[in-house]
Formats: C-alpha cells, structure tokens, sequence
C-alpha cells in the first residue's frame, strides 16, 4: 500500500519521503549547526528572510544577523525578523572588500539581484529574473560592521548568497575571518555574472584561508536542460571537530 501511494504521488509530480540529512539538505545543515555549536549565523545576502526563516523551522534557536542591500527586499526581511529577539535584521547595505556606495542592479525575481552584469545563460535558465532596474547602496566591509554582531559569539557560520560577489565579501571579511568557524556561500559551476569566480577559484580561496569543504548542498538548476548551475558548499575550519570543538585548540574568541 505503501509503495502504491509513493507511485500515485510519483505520477501527480510529488515525491513522499521521510526528512532526515540523506533526504533533505535543510536537515542536513541543522545537523551540522548542532554538531558544531554554532551560534551566530551572519546571513549575508538575505533577501527577504527564507534562509533564516528556514533555519528556525529545523531548530536553530541561536543568534542571526542579517544583511540585505535591495530597499523592498530589506523591508520585507525586517517584517519578517519582527517577533524573533534572537534575530537581527541590519541597516541596508551591500558587503564587499571596499567601503563606499555600490550600484545594484535590480532583477525581476529579487533573488538574482546583482552588483555585476548578469550573463545570458543565466536568463535562459531562469525566464523573468533579467534586470528591471537599479538601485544604490551604503557598500561596506564585513569586518568594519562585524565586531559588534561578534561579541559574545563562540562558533559563528557566514553565510554568503551574493550572486557572484562571494569572493569580494571574503576579502572584506579578512579582519574577522578568525572568528569564523563555518563558510556556507553559493557556488556556480558556469558563469552565471560577469567577473565572478567559479566553483574551483573560489573553493581554493576558502581553503587558503584555512577552511576545508565539509558538504555540498543542491542549488540553482536550469529548468529547461536540468543541469545543475550552482550549488552550495559549506566549509568548516580545518581541523574542526565535528563533536563542536578543534583537534589543535578552540575557535577564537570562545
């Protein structure tokens, strides 16, 4: 009976399955926030909140801190951290490895919002996510608006969904890199963004800065050719210990 109803969804276009960390990458990254104690997450490129949002409906009780550049995807992102004490939504900026004022270009789906040039095959995969605007934002480094979200944080996790700006919010994050346990950041396999650095460069980045690739999560796929455009690593400072400790000492700042 089972198996007949599994098949009957199958037909309607849905699959039944028990959620665990082989079936469902949000659990699997639940498992590994609690195996490694994490307890501040910096959400950078929130949008308008699914990541964290997502993150408390698998667990995560800790503390977020978000940060969004787009003024209609900011607003939205604070009403829906409204309720939540334990997450925090900061003023409208963009991040990046300079301080100053940034151009965004503004796409039809907010997702796929930029500050680099959006290249076509990215709008052949994704009918409607083509640029409808632009807009300017406060461009800040990481590690000169991060110091005061840190205090008080142990084992922190970054997260970076920047649509091709990932290696430049990285280089703006050298200051606090240190504090960071964990590196969770949108990986393309093929040029989705003018100048922006593709799977290999940009795992061999976060490697030299002393982390090493822990889990790949799914991401971005074409909806006409089904291949796979991007994808989501999370990182771990090497020598981590899964059990939330480090083989050859303590996280900074712990």
């Amino acid at each position: 009976m089972r198996e007949l109803i599994r098949r009957l969804l199958r037909r309607a276009g849905f699959e039944a399955y028990r959620t665990s960390v082989h079936t469902s990458a949000a659990a699997q990254l639940a498992r590994i926030i609690e195996c490694t104690e994490i307890d501040l997450v910096l959400d950078i490129g929130g949008n308008v909140g699914q990541y964290a949002t997502a993150l408390r409906e698998h667990g995560y009780q800790g503390r977020i801190v978000s940060f969004e550049p787009l003024s209609s995807a900011h607003a939205r992102l604070v009403a829906s951290a409204q309720g939540d004490d334990g997450w925090q939504v900061a003023p409208r900026m963009a991040l990046g490895d300079s301080e100053g004022e940034v151009l965004i270009h503004v796409a039809g789906n907010s997702l796929s919002s930029s500050v680099l040039d959006m290249l076509p095959e990215h709008r052949r995969a994704a009918p409607g996510s083509g640029y409808v605007g632009s807009e300017t934002a406060a461009l800040r480094r990481l590690d000169r608006v991060a110091p005061d979200y840190l205090e008080g944080a142990g084992a922190v996790l970054l997260k970076i969904d920047t649509q091709g700006y990932e290696d430049r919010v990285l280089v703006g994050a050298t200051g606090v890199i240190d504090r960071i346990a964990a590196i969770q950041t949108e990986m393309s396999l093929v040029p989705l963004y003018a100048g922006q650095p593709l799977f290999d460069d940009l795992r061999a980045k976060i490697e030299s800065m002393d982390f090493e690739l822990f889990a790949i999560f799914p991401g971005y796929v074409h909806e006409i050719t089904g291949r796979t455009l991007q994808v989501d690593g999370l990182f771990l400072r090497r020598g981590t210990d899964i059990a939330g400790t480090r083989t050859n000492g303590e996280f900074a700042g712990e």
